[in-house]
């Protein structure tokens, strides 16, 4: 296989399963996603770092925007936020395919 192709896969595989999560979690709540009550609690720490694991990119994302649009970042942090939550995602795709390739191996 091409070795480029191999994280792009695992790009796209980390972007669908995050938007999956994070609309799925934004319809069941009825709130914007981010990292603020009800997705992320003190009292539900393990609640709390799922949602973040799946849905963290769009978190991030969701986050960083409104932040540029009430003027609390640059455009500079922007970028930053942006090019974390893709190498998020990225990652999130890697440990994806390693689970779905290890529970198929079983």
């Amino acid at each position: 296989m091409d070795p480029m192709l191999l994280p792009l896969y695992a790009f796209a595989v980390g972007l669908t399963a995050c938007g999956l999560a994070g609309s799925a979690m934004e319809i069941l709540c009825g709130r914007r996603l981010a990292f603020a009550e009800p997705y992320v609690s003190p009292a539900h720490i393990l609640r709390s770092l799922a949602a973040t694991a799946c849905a963290g990119p769009f978190m991030l994302a969701n986050d960083a925007l409104a932040a540029r649009r009430e003027g609390r970042i640059g455009t500079l942090a922007l970028l930053s936020c942006g090019c974390t939550a893709l190498a998020w995602a990225l990652a999130l795709g890697v440990v994806l395919i390693t689970i779905a390739s290890w529970v198929a191996g079983l």
